[in-house]
């Protein structure tokens, strides 16, 4: 049975409902994704090595993204410090909104 999936977030974000239930998902064999860095900005090897340990495959449709291991590396820490600087900012937020809503 073949079906399509999409989902809406981040490549960063690991609260994905309807990739882990794919991951999860024996029926699943082969997972096509459109670009690498959509799935998931690190650790995509991990992933397409326990698909394939399990006998079951990921093809990347579009391989033409930049294969420079340099520049790949620089994407994905200019990547990881922008979401690491929005966490912290998204932190510092509710911290500030916690401490207005306290009783003086």
């Amino acid at each position: 049975m073949d079906r399509t999936v999409t989902e809406i977030g981040s490549g960063l974000n690991g609260k994905r409902p309807k990739l882990m239930a794919l991951l999860r998902d024996k029926s699943v064999t082969t997972m096509i994704i459109e670009h690498r860095d959509r799935l998931m900005r690190f650790g995509l090897e991990y992933v397409e090595s326990a698909f394939m340990a399990s006998g079951r495959g990921l093809i990347v449709a579009d391989p033409s993204e930049t294969t420079d291991d340099l520049v790949r590396d620089m994407i994905d820490v200019m990547v990881s410090f922008c979401a690491r600087l929005c966490g912290r900012r998204s932190a510092r937020n509710k911290a500030k909104k916690a401490l207005e809503a306290l009783p003086s």
